[in-house]
């Protein structure tokens, strides 16, 4: 009989597709800002001349959503690949995932202040 030993990040298709899918989004994103940042004017009140639109905000919010998965992801299989104990990973794994929901609550609260 054998028995398998989960080690490693091996979670195969899925994390390899969502590291791309959300590359591919926030490359996308990225060059579209590139373009209406400058058509919206200078300063604070160009930024929140633009952020003003709904759907800038929403695509802005997932582009966060996408960049903290992104590292999710990353940070995740880095712990995982490269620290030996399990109660120091699982401690990593947990700060990784408040830190990362922290910031993705703080963004959202500053794209919806403006």
């Amino acid at each position: 009989m054998v028995t398998r030993v989960v080690v490693g990040a091996h979670y195969g298709l899925k994390d390899w597709l969502a590291q791309r899918v959300t590359a591919g989004f926030m490359a996308i994103y990225t060059l579209v800002m590139a373009i209406l940042l400058p058509l919206a004017g200078d300063g604070y009140e160009g930024w929140r001349a633009l952020m003003a639109h709904g759907f800038v905000r929403f695509i802005t919010f997932l582009f966060i959503v996408s960049l903290c998965y992104h590292a999710w992801v990353g940070i995740r299989d880095i712990w995982m690949d490269y620290v030996q104990s399990t109660a120091v990973r699982l401690t990593l794994h947990v700060l990784t995932a408040l830190a990362l929901v922290g910031y993705a609550g703080w963004a959202a609260q500053i794209i919806w202040r403006l």
